[in-house]
């Protein structure tokens, strides 16, 4: 295994439902540690930019209009295996399929209000992070 770091997003329907908490103690359980967390509020142009490789995509309008619904709690993760050991925390994107235990399964709806982001590769990991975090903001605690 080795020490990874990676982003998560609480999305919207999450932080709007007050379920930051229970998401945080799955992480925490999962054996990911929480380094670096803030709550920001998305603005229509950072939305854009942080999901532009989705933007010919025919959901990417109803993403953004989502993304930009309320307050976010941006995360960075750190832990063995970080990247692979949040996605199977998070579970299916869909809720709907997410299994019993995934923070989607206990706090998503639908495939669109899935309650979490997560990065799905180093190079997506790196590039997250340093979208929502300055060097300064970041703590290694390994």
């Amino acid at each position: 295994m080795s020490l990874e770091q990676t982003l998560s997003i609480v999305k919207p329907d999450a932080v709007k439902a007050n379920v930051i908490g229970g998401i945080v103690d799955k992480l925490e359980r999962g054996g990911l540690r929480i380094v670096a967390q803030k709550m920001i509020r998305l603005t229509e142009t950072q939305a854009q930019s942080f999901y532009a490789e989705h933007k010919d995509r025919p959901f990417f309008s109803d993403l953004i209009k989502f993304m930009i619904e309320g307050p976010v709690v941006v995360q960075i993760l750190e832990g063995d295996s970080a990247i692979s050991t949040n996605r199977d925390i998070m579970g299916a994107t869909n809720s709907k399929e997410a299994a019993s235990g995934t923070i989607r399964h206990a706090f998503g709806t639908d495939i669109e209000r899935n309650a979490v982001h997560g990065s799905d590769s180093q190079q997506a990991a790196e590039r997250e992070i340093a979208f929502f975090f300055s060097q300064a903001e970041r703590v290694a605690l390994s």
